[in-house]
């Protein structure tokens, strides 16, 4: 057979080649569509032989589906923001979805990147990041395009909205009866920001859980604006700079790892402590360099394949009965703590 150009590829063509009708090869590349796996191989071989590849804007203008996710992220300096981008990705493309990154420039950006994704068709809008306020919320409900709002790796209190998340409340618990039985005695915990409408659960968990079980003095509590190693540096610095060892804290309780690995660096590198002999250092994530000999950090784990695979289940489902997702991960004890 003559070369065709990918301009004038048709469907007619793939199936004539593959001896099957038009619809048929229509059917071989809906993600959902009934097919047998002959019928399906025989197509497909037809179209690489071609090198066809349907249209699928079209095909969405054609149907209420898109099978495309849109993905609004911000905070990049986070090195488990690339995680879940990789696992998410992966997850999706193996189930069919393809995926439109939006980068949320800042804390007002974000109804204008919505807006972006919507502009696509998208079947649903993911929002990985702290900037999730009201103004999101409303903004999706105003866009019909965006069937969906999905606050992954965080709770969201906001109506009309899904959260697919780590069970912040088990991990902590989790954490803070492991320092209990270390027998610390004075925490501190490092916390980032809190938004408007999504939170972590992870510092009211633990402050909850030591005043149950644990003993005075209750735990102190620093925020930092921003999941930065920078600021959680120097925020330590500032606070354990001075202080006599009767006093100090004796572990450091970190919301993320990104604030954890920043509060070892003040340890060690500010302030001439040891860890965890002085101070020991808790995080949670458990990004790759967590498990580095510089950190040895203990952490919890999220459970991001299972949150990734939730969410293909409520995508798949259309946010037909759609509840709120929490996943248990795991407990990785290392040797900051």
């Amino acid at each position: 057979m003559a070369e065709q150009s990918l301009e004038t590829v048709t469907a007619d063509d793939v199936a004539i080649l593959a001896g099957v009708s038009r619809w048929t090869v229509a059917r071989a590349f809906k993600k959902d569509g009934v097919i047998s796996d002959k019928a399906r191989a025989k197509v497909m071989a037809a179209a690489t032989e071609l090198g066809y590849v349907p249209d699928l804007l079209a095909a969405s203008l054609a149907s209420d589906r898109s099978n495309l996710v849109a993905l609004l992220v911000d905070d990049f300096d986070n090195p488990h923001k690339l995680v879940m981008l990789e696992r998410l990705t992966r997850i999706l493309r193996e189930a069919g979805y393809g995926t439109l990154l939006v980068n949320m420039l800042g804390e007002s950006d974000g109804p204008e990147a919505l807006l972006t994704a919507s502009q696509r068709r998208v079947d649903a809008a993911v929002v990985i990041g702290t900037q999730f306020d009201e103004g999101i919320r409303r903004t999706a409900l105003g866009a019909k395009r965006v069937k969906q709002l999905i606050i992954f790796a965080r709770a969201s209190t906001a109506p009309g909205t899904i959260s697919i998340s780590c069970d912040d409340v088990a991990a902590m618990t989790e954490i803070t009866r492991h320092l209990l039985e270390k027998g610390f005695k004075r925490p501190l915990f490092l916390a980032g920001p809190d938004t408007e409408s999504t939170r972590l659960m992870r510092k009211d968990t633990f402050i909850n859980v030591w005043s149950e079980e644990g003993s005075d003095p209750p735990p102190s509590v620093i925020h930092v604006p921003e999941y930065s190693m920078a600021l959680a540096c120097e925020a330590v610095t500032t606070r354990l700079s001075d202080l006599p060892s009767q006093v100090r804290p004796d572990v450091i309780v970190c919301e993320n790892d990104v604030l954890a690995l920043g509060a070892i660096d003040a340890l060690r590198h500010r302030l001439g402590l040891s860890v965890p002999a002085d101070v020991a250092v808790t995080g949670f994530d458990d990004v790759p360099l967590a498990a580095s000999p510089a950190y040895d950090l203990t952490t919890y784990r999220q459970p991001v394949t299972e949150m990734a695979r939730a969410l293909v289940r409520v995508l798949d489902n259309g946010g037909r009965d759609a509840t709120d997702v929490f996943l248990s991960g795991r407990f990785i004890q290392r040797g900051s703590s």
